[in-house]
């Protein structure tokens, strides 16, 4: 049985897959807003701005449609729902910690107005409905819902609109987009689920429809957002379960719902009809996005982690809002850290395809082989659907166009090719999206065949003497186009680096020649980085050098020669001394060693290192009672290694012969 390591060893040895990347998701935006927390969010179309609250700050701040903060409003204790008005010049922000609504004017974000709604009301939630302001107010206790009349010389708040509904803290308010008289509104808490319609031309909050007040129960409890369709018939909420639930407006009957996984938190619906619903699922999607009429969502979005938690940030309650008349979907969520972001999703009613191709991990040049993948999406794409082909290789490295192929049946694809050349050959196949696809691209690259060259470099293992020149070549057979070939001198030493010395086209021969001054042990490689055809080969050659030594014999009184050798007479009475001169290295020592002729043969008489000065000298003075009469020989050598490096070969100098007299 196959290990796993191994199993995926033999599945990936045969093909490669590479899925690709989409065109739009890259135009997707976040900023991190400078908030502590996310009360309420909406969105100005005509100054282009998006206004969020911040409750725990007391402030709420101004961003453009890129997220960036152009202003911000401080001094607003608790400030939680967000109205704008209708011609888009002021925002009116419930301010609980303040017993106020206040207006802000939204060209210079400055505020213009407060209006005291009552000692101990905290309104928290605003809908401007009827030509009047409705909030709702209240605590976790009791709760219920006012109107602030601006029509007037003289503001006027009517509290206690809807008493005979138990609302357990501060309704949640929504008006319809059809109809501006039409408010309703929902229970923000946990204890039970209430929603409510209501008539509001007269001024009064004249209730048409209720499910679940009174403390019964119509399926999950607190509503985290609500909002009415653009024709105004249907109510979506986000309560707790895995959907949002869709609400007929005159009856509140439960006629549908937008299956969302986990904790709904938001929903936000376009003009066109378009859903965002919106839910808190650190290990899911968190924003799903409907087109009218459908069920099924078209795309969704899955915030990454941006803190400390291992899953997602989350989507705040009534942290979804649609740029007015455009496409855009803005998104406030926060994290673990308690950081927030405003993430602008640019297109998102457009279905997001997933492209794959594979290849098989290896090919030959020159012979076909087949291309294949698949393009699917949540719109799926009908067959026949053009898919752009480039091919990359050497021969083409900005890219050769094979033209179009055609989507198959099922998503799927596929094609042949003949690689015309050897390498990393790579495929893009791309889609360009339509008015309801983003594009889509990917690649896949497989490793075409190419052949061996035959590439020589010569002298290798050769040893020279101490500065020699020596001619080094290098040899390259066939090839297809490329005939340059580069040279490459690391002399041994780590004082000195591997440096390039020849690069050029080899000659009619095939040879690239270079001179080298042989002063220390070096390796030469040659490389051939390859063409279409033949493959990258790379050879090397390792030539030796030896060191320049020379000793000389001082406090001699004469020389003779004894047969055909010169010897150095020394009375014995005085020291010689033996100068070496060696070439260089730093920490390097000679190694003298001496011989006695004795019985007819040399016997060794001792050897030892000594150091090398900086001027390549060391001079040796050997002391002591020698016998009279006595052939002696002495030569200084370059061990290495022994000698303390290794930068060049074992050199031994000549011998000098001396002998004591009286």
């Amino acid at each position: 049985m196959l290990s796993t390591a191994t199993a995926f060893a033999v599945l990936f040895s045969s093909a490669a897959l590479v899925a690709g990347s989409t065109g739009s998701a890259a135009a997707d935006t976040a900023k991190v807003l400078p908030v502590q927390s996310a009360g309420d969010m909406v969105v100005d179309g005509v100054h282009q701005q998006v206004f969020i609250s911040d409750p725990y700050s007391g402030k709420i701040v101004a961003t453009d449609y890129t997220g960036t903060v152009v202003a911000t409003v401080d001094g607003l204790p608790g400030v939680q729902g967000l109205a704008l008005s209708a011609d888009s010049g002021l925002l009116y922000a419930a301010v609980p910690g303040d017993d106020s609504i206040v207006s802000i004017e939204t060209q210079t974000v400055t505020r213009t107005g407060r209006y005291a709604t009552g000692d101990g009301t905290d309104p928290a939630h605003l809908a401007l409905a009827g030509g009047k302001i409705w909030f709702g107010y209240g605590n976790a206790d009791l709760g219920d819902i006012g109107s602030l009349d601006l029509s007037g010389t003289e503001p006027v708040v009517e509290l206690g609109q809807d008493t005979d509904n138990k609302w357990t803290g501060a309704p949640r308010l929504a008006v319809s987009p059809a109809d501006p008289n039409t408010l309703a509104a929902a229970s923000p808490e946990v204890y039970w689920f209430g929603l409510s319609v209501f008539d509001v031309s007269s001024g009064k909050a004249a209730r048409t429809a209720r499910v679940g007040d009174g403390g019964a129960s119509a399926g999950s409890g607190m509503t985290n957002d609500l909002a009415f369709t653009p024709d105004g018939t249907r109510i979506i909420t986000a309560n707790p379960g895995d959907h949002h639930r869709v609400w007929r407006t005159t009856d509140l009957v439960e006629v549908g719902s937008y299956p969302s996984e986990h904790h709904p938190t938001a929903v936000a619906i376009a003009p066109d009809g378009t859903v965002a619903a919106g839910t808190d699922s650190p290990y899911d999607p968190d924003v799903h996005v409907f087109t009218p009429g459908a069920t099924t969502s078209v795309r969704t979005y899955d915030f990454p982690s941006t803190g400390s938690s291992s899953g997602g940030d989350s989507l705040a309650d009534e942290g979804l809002a649609w740029e007015p008349g455009g496409n855009r979907l803005f998104a406030v969520t926060g994290n673990y850290d308690n950081t927030h972001r405003l993430h602008v999703l640019t297109d998102p009613t457009r279905s997001l395809p997933k492209l794959t191709v594979t290849v098989p991990a290896k090919a030959t040049r020159a012979k076909p082989f087949t291309v294949k993948g698949t393009l699917t999406a949540t719109l799926p794409l009908p067959a026949g659907t053009p898919l752009t082909v480039t091919r990359t290789d050497m021969e083409s490295p900005s890219g050769k166009s094979l033209g179009t192929k055609l989507l198959g049946a099922g998503g799927a694809f596929s094609f042949s090719d003949t690689p015309p050349a050897g390498g990393k050959v790579t495929y893009k196949v791309a889609y360009a999206g339509d008015s309801t696809h983003t594009p889509a691209s990917a690649t896949a690259s497989v490793e075409v065949s190419r052949a061996t060259p035959t590439l020589t470099l010569n002298n290798n293992g050769k040893l020279y003497d101490y500065g020699k020149d020596v001619a080094f070549a290098a040899h390259l057979g066939s090839t297809y186009k490329n005939r340059t070939v580069e040279i490459w001198a690391d002399p041994f030493g780590a004082d000195k680096p591997n440096k390039l010395v020849k690069k050029g086209t080899v000659n009619s021969n095939g040879n690239l020649w270079v001179t080298l001054d042989m002063s220390r042990d070096v390796t030469l490689t040659a490389k051939f980085a390859g063409d279409a055809r033949y493959a990258p080969k790379t050879v090397k050659s390792t030539a030796y050098a030896k060191v320049r030594v020379s000793t000389t014999v001082s406090k001699h009184y004469r020389t003779g020669k004894i047969g055909s050798t010169t010897y150095h007479y020394v009375r014995k009475s005085v020291d010689p001394v033996f100068t070496t001169t060696m070439t260089y290295y730093k920490g390097r020592k000679q190694r003298l060693e001496m011989d006695a002729y004795v019985n007819g043969r040399w016997i060794d008489a001792g050897a030892d290192y000594f150091a090398l000065g900086t001027n390549g000298k060391s001079a040796v003075t050997l002391t002591g009672t020698p016998q009279t009469g006595i052939k002696f020989r002495m030569r200084s050598s370059y061990i290495n290694s022994s000698s303390g490096d290794t930068v060049n070969s074992t050199t031994h100098g000549s011998w000098k012969y001396f002998i004591f007299t009286k």
